[in-house]
């Protein structure tokens, strides 16, 4: 009797290979962690002694040092992941932000609390940008934007957790459990095999990870700026609009908004927008048209939750929610950030990208702060976001489009 040929992989079998479930397990962990601080500020601030009218300066400050970390890691592991491999940043990265978030738990200081929050940050860094290389390397690109969404989904899902998790647990314990998860995910890594696109370009003479290669090229230098541009209406989002959410709640007369519950409700919102933004774009066969249409979204959204008149929690919340959904387009605009670039230079991209985008929450918080007293929470929130959101989409018209691009090419001096 003959051999039969070995069957055909299916598309399911395809998508959850070891890589892409641990990439997106990685990713939970990175969301829980990352989005923990905004869940607890304020009780671990008043835990800490902060007078209730320094919370939201104080808050901002920890949340700067925690972004700059970002931006540092971002650099740091974008650059070992080119160099090195991107298995050795999906260990490193979540062994320093699992230590560091167990540090969390115990700090008895603001100024402890900003340093390990920054220690946190150059590890949270690293985990997505080295997931998303490896899985737009690893999966066909026919199915690569299924990959993506399965990677954000989990995500999202992780700063979800942290509300529940910090709703059930006092503060402190809230961080060791993301510690715990982070460093017992690690078990899972040893399982995970390297990307074979990068060990075929770490076989060849070829520069890697040299940031130089985009920063000394106007071209690739004009593609990598667009890119971190495309992302900002979502960090202006997250980090300001969600994160101070009780500050812009008491500005429209509704008290008691609880900014865990609205980070949550934000992060629930998203998950959806993850899913459809990501199915969408494998049904038109285009990240460009998705990601236009969500950054619309997101800016009519925007509008609305400032400026229309909010008389009950009730609807403040379902406005965080449609606000998180439209966010959704957060795993495309990292997508086509690595496909935009070569194999010796896509993790470098992968992981800074996103990064730069997180940190532009410190130069945005400072706009805020600073136009504030005198245009007021609400005006000073609707000047930011229409900007952010006008700049993205002059940005995204001068991307290409990426969705049928082939992974398999270098960059070239």
């Amino acid at each position: 009797m003959s051999e039969h040929p070995n069957p055909r992989p299916t598309l399911l079998s395809q998508l959850l290979q070891v890589p892409v479930i641990v990439a997106a397990l990685g990713y939970l962990v990175d969301m829980y962690d990352l989005f923990l601080f905004s869940v607890v500020r304020v009780p671990s601030l008043k835990a800490l002694n902060v007078p209730a009218e320094q919370l939201l300066t104080e808050g901002i400050r920890l949340l700067n040092f925690q972004m700059a970390g970002m931006l540092i890691g971002g650099v740091l592991w974008g650059i070992i992941a080119d160099k090195k491999g991107r298995l050795s940043v999906l260990f490193g990265s979540i062994i320093m932000y699992s230590l560091a978030n167990i540090g969390n738990g115990f700090v008895t200081s603001l100024d402890q609390y900003a340093l390990l929050r920054f220690i946190a940050g150059v590890g949270l860094a690293g985990e997505l940008g080295a997931g998303i290389t490896l899985v737009t390397e690893v999966l066909p690109k026919e199915i690569r934007g299924y990959g993506t969404t399965l990677v954000a989904t989990l995500g999202v899902l992780g700063a979800i957790l942290a509300y529940f998790v910090a709703d059930l647990f006092e503060w402190r314990i809230s961080y060791f459990v993301g510690g715990g998860m982070g460093l017992l995910l690690l078990i899972l890594r040893f399982n995970v095999f390297e990307s074979g696109m990068f060990k075929q370009v770490k076989e060849r003479t070829v520069d890697r990870g040299n940031v130089m290669m985009i920063l000394t090229n106007g071209k690739r230098f004009g593609k990598y700026m667009m890119a971190i541009l495309v992302g900002l209406p979502i960090w202006f989002v997250v980090g300001i609009l969600i994160t101070f959410s009780p500050e812009f709640g008491a500005a429209k007369g509704i008290e008691g908004i609880n900014a865990g519950k609205a980070v949550m409700l934000a992060f629930s919102g998203q998950v959806f927008g993850d899913i459809f933004s990501g199915l969408l774009s494998q049904y038109l066969k285009s990240r460009k048209r998705v990601i236009g249409l969500f950054i619309m979204l997101s800016l009519t959204m925007m509008i609305g939750y400032l400026m229309i008149p909010t008389l009950d929690l009730f609807t403040f919340y379902l406005m965080c929610a449609l606000l998180g959904f439209c966010n959704g387009y957060w795993t495309l605009f990292i997508t086509i950030a690595a496909e935009l670039f070569g194999t010796n230079l896509r993790a470098t991209v992968a992981t800074t990208v996103p990064n730069f985008v997180r940190g532009a929450t410190i130069p945005l918080a400072a706009l805020f702060v600073s136009f504030k007293p005198d245009l007021g929470v609400i005006q000073s929130g609707l000047l930011i976001g229409v900007a952010t959101s006008l700049v993205a989409l002059l940005a995204l018209y001068f991307l290409e489009e990426t969705f049928t691009k082939d992974m398999d090419f270098v960059e070239k001096e």
